[in-house]
């Protein structure tokens, strides 16, 4: 697969950007995607070697617009922890 559609956007929140000082970056990546394929992803776009990788599945809320109740799409995130030196430059992408 191509890494591009693994590997879908950065998540660029306050909590998220803290932990780039620790070496871990978080992305949002293809329902399918499991560990071995974000990690070779990540290894491939950045050039950085990759030493863990957390995923986990974010359910859809559950919203109302008046009477109407509808559940907004679920999201599956990585958090991709980087061998110490490592760095990746997200400014860059966007």
């Amino acid at each position: 697969m191509n890494p591009r559609t693994i590997i879908r956007r950065p998540i660029l929140t306050e909590k998220s950007l803290r932990g780039g000082e620790a070496g871990k970056y978080t992305f949002e990546v293809a329902p399918g995607a499991n560990k071995i394929t974000v990690r070779q992803a990540v290894q491939e776009l950045f050039s950085v070697r990759v030493r863990k990788v957390n995923i986990m599945n974010l359910r859809g809320r559950t919203r109302r617009r008046g009477r109407y109740e509808f559940t907004s799409p679920g999201r599956r995130k990585a958090i991709v922890t980087l061998a110490p030196g490592q760095k990746i430059d997200l400014e860059s992408l966007t």
